[in-house]
C-alpha cells in the first residue's frame, strides 16, 4: 500500500514569508507526516500476516477433513490406524520441514533445482519471509502427505510410514516446490534468466506442487503394496470394499470444501494491494474472486460426478458428489486466480470426466486406491496445470 510522504522543500514557501519559521513548521508538519505513514505500514505488514495466518489455520484444519475422510473410506477394523497416520503427517512433517524443508523450498539465492538457506529457520524473520509465512508452507507440506495417506491406507506398516512422511514433507515436497514458487526454481514463472518455455509454469496454488506431488507419490505405494486383499476375485473383477461410513467421508469433504478458502486465495499472501485500476479493485478483489472460481469449479465436478456416474451405474451415490467436488479443487487450484468464473466451470467439468476416466483405467489396470487420491489428485492435478495454459 502507497505511503504518505511530505517534501519539506515544497511545503516551506505555503506557510508564509518568514523563510526560517516557515521551514521549520514544514520540518515539524512532514515529521508528523512521516510518522503516519510508518504507522500505516506497520498496519499493513500487520493486516497481511494476520490474513497469511489466518489462511494457514484454514489449511491446517484441511487435515481434520483428510482425517475423517479416510477414516470413513476405510472398513472399521483400519480406523485406527489411518488415523494414526494423519496424526503422523502433522506431527512429523513439522519437525522436519522446520528443519530441512522451508530451507530446500526457499532458502535463495540459489539454484534452480534446490535451496540451501535457512536450515532450521535461521535468519528469519528476513526482508523476504517471516514466520507465519513457514507456517502457511508447511500446512502444504503435510497437505501433500495426508493425500498419499488415503491411496495406500489398509496396507501400510507404521515405520515404513513414518519414514515416508518425514522424507516427503522434508525433501520430496520442499524441492518441487522450489522448482515451481522459488525465484530460482528452472521451472519457476518467477525466474528472470531462464523461464521453462518462455513463461515458466503458473501453479498458483499448487495442482502440480501439492496435488500431482501426493497424488503420484500415493500411485507409486499403492502399485509397491498391490492391491489389498479381496479387492479383486480370482477371475480379477473388481470387488467392492466398501468404507464403514458415508457420514465421516460427507463430514471430511465439507471440511476441505471449507479448508481450500485458505489453501486457494490464502496464496496471494497479502491482501492489501491496490492495484493500478482504481481504489474499488484490489488484490482483495482478486482474492475474493478466487475464492469464487474455486467454488464453481467444484461445485460444476460435482454435480457432473453426480449424473455421469448415474447414467453409467443406474443410482446416485454421495461418495460420487464428494470425490467429485474434490475433483474440481484440485484442478482449479492452478489457475484459480487468472481464470474468468465462466472458465472455471470449464475447468470443473472436465475435471469430472478425468476423474470417472482414471477411475475406469485404474479398475482395468487393477489399482487399488480406497480414496482414489491418485487419480483424483494426480490426474486432475495435471489437468489443472494444463487448464492454467489455455487461453
Amino acid at each position: 500500500m502507497a505511503s504518505l510522504s511530505c517534501s519539506v522543500e515544497e511545503l516551506a514557501p505555503l506557510l508564509g514569508p518568514n523563510t526560517t519559521t516557515a521551514a521549520a513548521a514544514a520540518d515539524y508538519i512532514c515529521g508528523q507526516f512521516s510518522a503516519v505513514s510508518n504507522k500505516f505500514a506497520d498496519a499493513t505488514h500487520a493486516i497481511d500476516s494476520t490474513y497469511l495466518l489466518f489462511s494457514a489455520y484454514l489449511v491446517f484444519a484441511m487435515q481434520l477433513g483428510f482425517a475423517m475422510l479416510c477414516a470413513g473410506s476405510v472398513r472399521a477394523k483400519n480406523t485406527m490406524n489411518i488415523m494414526l497416520t494423519n496424526v503422523l503427517d502433522a506431527a512429523a512433517g513439522g519437525i522436519f520441514y522446520y528443519l530441512f524443508g522451508f530451507a530446500f523450498a526457499f532458502g535463495g539465492p540459489s539454484n534452480g533445482f534446490i535451496g540451501h538457506h535457512y536450515f532450521g529457520m535461521k535468519e528469519i524473520p528476513s526482508p523476504d519471509f517471516d514466520y507465519s509465512m513457514f507456517l502457511y508452507q508447511w500446512a502444504f507440506a503435510i497437505a501433500a502427505a495426508g493425500i498419499t495417506s488415503g491411496s495406500i491406507a489398509e496396507r501400510t506398516k507404521f515405520v515404513a510410514y513414518l519414514i515416508y512422511s518425514s522424507f516427503l514433507t522434508g525433501f520430496v515436497y520442499p524441492v518441487v516446490s522450489h522448482w515451481f514458487w522459488s525465484a530460482d526454481g528452472w521451472a519457476s514463472a518467477n525466474n528472470k534468466k531462464n523461464l521453462l518455455f518462455g513463461s515458466g509454469v503458473i501453479d498458483f496454488a499448487g495442482s502440480g506442487v501439492v496435488h500431482m506431488v501426493g497424488g503420484i507419490a500415493g500411485l507409486y505405494g499403492a502399485l509397491i503394496e498391490g492391491p489389498r486383499i479381496g479387492r479383486f476375485d480370482h477371475e480379477g473383477r473388481a470387488v467392492a470394499l466398501r468404507g464403514h461410513s458415508a457420514s465421516l467421508v460427507v463430514l471430511g469433504t465439507f471440511l476441505l470444501w471449507f479448508g481450500w478458502y485458505g489453501f486457494n486465495p490464502g496464496s496471494f499472501f497479502t491482501i492489501l494491494n491496490p492495484y493500478k485500476s482504481g481504489y474499488y479493485y484490489g488484490q482483495w478483489s482478486a482474492v475474493g474472486r478466487t475464492a469464487v472460481t474455486t467454488t464453481l469449479a467444484g461445485c460444476t465436478a460435482a454435480l457432473t460426478t453426480l449424473f455421469v456416474k448415474r447414467i453409467l451405474s443406474g443410482h446416485w451415490n454421495v461418495l460420487d458428489v464428494c470425490n467429485g467436488l474434490l475433483a474440481g479443487f484440485a484442478a482449479i487450484t492452478s489457475g484459480c486466480s487468472v481464470v474468468d468464473p465462466w472458465a472455471a466451470l470449464i475447468c470443473g467439468f472436465v475435471a469430472a470426466l478425468v476423474l470417472i476416466g482414471c477411475n475406469k483405467l485404474a479398475e482395468k489396470v487393477k489399482y487399488d486406491d480406497p480414496l482414489e487420491a491418485a487419480q483424483l489428485h494426480g490426474g486432475c492435478g495435471a489437468w489443472g496445470v494444463i487448464s492454467s495454459t489455455i487461453r
